[in-house]
């Protein structure tokens, strides 16, 4: 009886810090707890939209930022196990008009990884010329810009742009648009039923708005307030923790997907500090090794944070989906690894490697 007890003063532990951090009356987030390859914790804090003071549950979509570049990492790998693309392809081979002193350069892997050195797309749009602003958009801006922030491949910088153009590739490749292709290869499979990506017909059940915390107040942050929130490859899948959990569980105990993809994606690729041990795979950040490897990722999009943290050997998952800004998830996550006796020293802050 032991165990269970112990689990259980887990989870009241944890419910205590959740509760201290995040009002009921207030945008707050949903959580999930996978140990030993078991779920020991699901719950919601705080509202998901401060007109109609919905609860968060586990059921409450969220914009899930920058997890989302694991889904279109996945899709990537998927087809180049189908030999309809290499990761070694120049990009200039899908976006003919782009310049060719870059895209002539550049490979699929670079994108992939963060070691392309191509510019961002945000310092090259005029914004007055869009209402939403699309993948297809992000190619437009950069494709005629003759200049990188470094050559392809010797060095890191975290793209958004990178994945934009990933998922126009996997549109090139496949025939289909990138919210089908996700659909089909992904969320069908795991019977993610719930999840989607942002589209312009875009509809979803249960959907949290995202909040920006400033001056002790909430402003609500979406498509309506950020150019940007709409690309796709780089931040655009909405889905709950109950979903996304179909995911995590799928990579702990692949029955659905392609274990050799996934180990791939979550194995270090490109390396961004040796001396700290960090690394970029395939759409995830991995530190440590051994037992204590740690696969994670964090995202922001608009008054969304999100934070997966992974430990492989221990199938030890922390998953985070919050709808406002203000709390400091790397630092939860912290906490909580505490609350689980979970060893995270190789646990590096991303937001200087995102920023």
């Amino acid at each position: 009886m032991s165990a269970p007890a112990f689990s259980q003063k887990e989870n009241q532990r944890l419910d205590s810090l959740m509760t201290s951090v995040y009002s009921n009356d207030l945008p707050g987030a949903a959580i999930s707890i996978v140990k030993n390859g078991k779920v020991v914790f699901k719950k919601g804090y705080g509202i998901a939209d401060l007109v109609t003071k919905s609860p968060i549950t586990p059921l409450t979509n969220f914009n899930i930022c920058s997890l989302t570049k694991q889904f279109t990492a996945y899709a990537i790998l998927k087809l180049a196990g189908e030999k309809k693309l290499s990761l070694d392809d120049k990009i200039i081979k899908y976006f003919p008009g782009y310049n060719i002193k870059i895209a002539g350069t550049i490979t699929i892997r670079n994108l992939l990884t963060h070691s392309s050195g191509i510019v961002d797309h945000y310092d090259y749009v005029n914004r007055a010329l869009y209402r939403t602003f699309w993948d297809k958009d992000v190619l437009n801006s950069i494709e005629s810009v003759d200049s990188v922030y470094f050559p392809a491949g010797s060095g890191y910088r975290y793209s958004n742009t990178a994945y934009c153009l990933l998922s126009l590739i996997i549109e090139q490749v496949s025939g289909r648009s990138f919210p089908e292709y996700i659909r089909e290869s992904v969320f069908t499979p795991l019977k993610m039923n719930n999840s989607d990506v942002i589209k312009p017909d875009f509809k979803i059940s249960e959907r949290a708005l995202g909040y920006e915390f400033k001056s002790d107040s909430f402003k609500i942050s979406d498509a309506s307030e950020s150019l940007f929130f709409t690309t796709q490859g780089d931040g655009g899948i909405y889905a709950s923790v109950n979903d996304y959990l179909k995911w995590i569980m799928e990579i702990q105990n692949v029955k659905s997907l392609n274990s050799g993809i996934i180990k791939e994606a979550q194995s270090p690729q490109f390396t961004i500090n040796s001396a700290r041990s960090i690394s970029y795979g395939y759409g995830w950040f991995v530190a440590g090794s051994g037992d204590n490897k740690i696969v994670y990722h964090t995202g922001s999009n608009g008054g969304f944070r999100t934070i997966i943290f992974t430990v492989p050997s221990k199938k030890y998952s922390v998953i985070i989906f919050s709808n406002r800004t203000g709390i400091d998830l790397e630092d939860l996550v912290r906490k909580i690894n505490m609350i689980f006796r979970i060893n995270d020293n190789a646990f590096v802050g991303l937001d200087s490697l995102i920023s």
